[in-house]
Order: structure tokens, then C-alpha cells, then sequence
């Protein structure tokens, strides 16, 4: 695999990244509406979260649908949606350089919202058994006291 040069992405030089974008949430949504920090956390409990986070890789967002559905309790796989950024952004901290060189995952957030254009009705979802093992590795981090959200 080629091994591509990243430009780290701030709030104040987000401008050389271009979309889609993507979001992936348990919460059915309609264009138009918008996604904006303050409220609970869907990774960790009691947590209200500063940031919205989204993403230009599909896979990504289908990882936020499918796990913030299952640690909510909820069925079926969850949404995506097509977003736009209405102000500037950054890498994800979480994923970016942290666990991955660069930002593989193309992960970012925001604190201004994000406006939904519509909902990517055709996407990929992980297996069950990836699924399975993910939630699994995110109970690991959680007991060890490692599931840290920088936020």
C-alpha cells in the first residue's frame, strides 16, 4: 500500500479538505437538520460531549451507526448521513496519530454544527462478528480505564 503524506488538519487550515462528509449516529434525521455539541455522549455514559465528530470515509461513519446504536441498546444498524461542516474543523485526536499514523480514518470534529443533507440509505455494514469484536475491545478499554475521549 502507497503510504500518502498528511497535512494535519486544524480549525485554522481545514479548507484543503474536501467531502463528502458522512455522520454516523443511532438518531433518525431529516436534511436540513442540524447536529450541534452539547449533548450525551454515545461512547461513554454521563459524558456530554463538546464536539460532533464526522468523517469523509464511509467505513468510518458506519462504525459511528453501528456502535453508537448497539451501546445504546437500539436494533438495527443505525444512519448515515451526508453532512456539511457550517464552520472549521479538525483532525480527531481520538484516532489521529494517537492509535493510527496520520488520519487514515479521515476522522474529524467540530464545534460549530453540521448540517444534514441526506441520508445515505446504501452502506456496508461491518459483520456481526466485527461488531462483536469491537465491542468487545471497547469493554477491554473501558475496564483497564483507557477509553479515554479526548474532547
Amino acid at each position: 500500500m502507497e503510504e500518502q503524506h498528511w497535512t494535519p488538519v486544524t480549525f485554522d487550515h481545514c479548507d484543503h479538505v474536501t467531502g463528502p462528509f458522512y455522520h454516523g449516529t443511532k438518531s433518525a434525521l431529516s436534511p436540513g437538520d442540524e447536529l450541534t455539541p452539547g449533548f450525551g455522549s454515545n461512547f461513554q455514559g454521563g459524558r456530554v460531549s463538546n464536539n460532533i465528530y464526522f468523517s469523509a470515509s464511509i467505513d468510518t461513519a458506519a462504525w459511528g451507526a453501528q456502535l453508537a446504536t448497539a451501546l445504546s441498546g437500539g436494533e438495527g444498524r443505525g444512519y448515515i448521513f451526508v453532512v456539511e461542516p457550517l464552520g472549521s474543523f479538525e483532525d480527531d485526536p481520538n484516532v489521529t496519530s494517537k492509535r493510527f499514523p496520520g488520519n487514515p480514518t479521515r476522522s474529524y470534529r467540530t464545534r460549530e454544527p453540521l448540517r444534514v443533507v441526506r441520508e445515505l440509505e446504501e452502506w456496508q455494514e461491518h459483520s456481526a462478528e466485527e461488531l462483536d469484536a469491537m465491542l468487545l475491545h471497547l469493554d477491554r478499554l473501558r475496564e483497564q480505564g483507557l477509553d479515554v475521549i479526548e474532547d
